[in-house]
């Protein structure tokens, strides 16, 4: 009788909302590592990518171990280091040194600007490619929520993004 292997994933999930800038500062809007036209930027000491942020604290419920907050804001305020993608390398890493692998990661954003669409695919082959994902375990879907909520009514964006991860000897 052949030994049968049991797999079995972890999911959980991140949030992550900040309000646009003021029009006249010049900061860009940055979402899923993709600088996006024609919108604000979003108010924050980093570059306030909302996917990046939720994709970081969902990571931070499987491995218990916090980067946003104090470790982001020493990154950010003493070392200059602004990139969210830096604060999302350091979850992975603590997700790799946990011997897990992600299998999925599925994103929803609740904003009335900028319109996401046209740039989806953009976003979800950024987001692959920095968690070295294929754009086809990379999903985003976006609504303006009506109008129901300030992220509805234009004042900023906000994401939630849930992960599936199994341990590294189940995935093979």
């Amino acid at each position: 009788m052949s030994q049968q292997m049991k797999c079995y994933s972890i999911q959980a999930i991140g949030q992550d909302s900040h309000r646009f800038v003021d029009q006249d500062d010049s900061k860009p809007l940055i979402l899923g590592g993709v600088t996006i036209d024609n919108c604000p930027g979003l108010l924050g000491n980093s570059d306030a990518d909302v996917l990046l942020h939720a994709l970081t604290n969902a990571i931070s419920g499987i491995t218990c171990k916090p980067i946003l907050g104090a470790v982001a804001d020493e990154l950010c305020l003493e070392h200059g280091i602004t990139d969210s993608k830096a604060y999302l390398e350091l979850a992975l890493a603590d997700l790799v040194e946990l011997d897990y692998q992600i299998l999925h990661i599925s994103f929803t954003v609740q904003a009335k600007k900028p319109k996401l669409l046209p740039y989806i695919d953009q976003i979800r082959e950024s987001i692959a490619e920095i968690t070295d994902l294929k754009p086809e375990q990379v999903m985003l879907t976006a609504t303006s929520g009506e109008g129901l909520t300030q992220f509805g009514q234009g004042k900023g964006i906000e994401s939630f993004c849930i992960i599936s991860v199994v341990p590294l000897d189940e995935s093979e």
